[in-house]
């Protein structure tokens, strides 16, 4: 009888299709990104990318290995409405970092220390998977500027409490860390002035 199952090497196809995207995405982003462009870079037919992950979405999340999807929680942060959604993503970004399923995803916040492209696919994943979609939600005004400044936030404190562990902050209860950044990317998603163009002074006439 033919054996079933599992395909052997299977394992190391998808393993070789994650690297490829990875690296891919780095260097295109996510709009410049194709799935030919991540088969070609992998060495296997585009039918293998879509067989193991679905649509250039799935291979594109599965990279990060981001133990969530975004598309899930993003409702549940939504609900209590706008006052404290900043503490609250803040927060959800603190207990996924702090999990061991979140502990891959930490790596490769490690990673962008000292590789571009590990650091443009986190920016990439972050502004448009999560804060992007946040945004949109939110029905704000400039959406990706918005979710760009949060990003930059968030991302620079999982790099100062992971990577640098820098104290006070590394060692800090994530509901005090909650606190003090939360606000900072509630004023990044909702306020008026984030947006606002610059202001204009008004210019003395000098006397004659």
């Amino acid at each position: 009888m033919p054996r079933t199952g599992r395909r052997p090497g299977a394992g190391g196809t998808r393993d070789k299709i994650l690297a490829a995207a990875r690296s891919h995405f780095g260097e295109a982003g996510y709009e410049g990104g194709t799935v030919r462009g991540i088969a070609a870079a992998a060495g296997v037919d585009p039918s293998l990318v879509l067989h193991y992950f679905g649509s250039k979405e799935g291979v594109f999340r599965a990279a990060m290995d981001f133990p969530i999807d975004p598309a899930e929680f993003i409702p549940v942060l939504l609900a209590p409405g706008l006052d404290g959604l900043g503490e609250r993503l803040t927060r959800f970004f603190l207990d996924t970092w702090d999990s061991p399923a979140g502990q891959p995803l930490l790596g490769l916040i490690r990673s962008v220390v000292g590789s571009e492209s590990a650091a443009a696919l986190m920016r990439e994943f972050v502004g448009r998977e999560v804060l992007g979609r946040l945004a949109e939600a939110l029905e704000v005004d400039q959406p990706q500027l918005r979710a760009s400044l949060a990003a930059s936030s968030l991302i620079g404190l999982a790099m100062l409490r992971h990577v640098v562990k820098l104290e006070p902050l590394a060692s800090a209860p994530a509901d005090q860390v909650a606190r003090w950044v939360g606000p900072g990317v509630q004023r990044y998603l909702t306020g008026s002035e984030v947006t606002a163009g610059p202001r204009k002074t008004s210019k003395k006439r000098s006397a004659r």
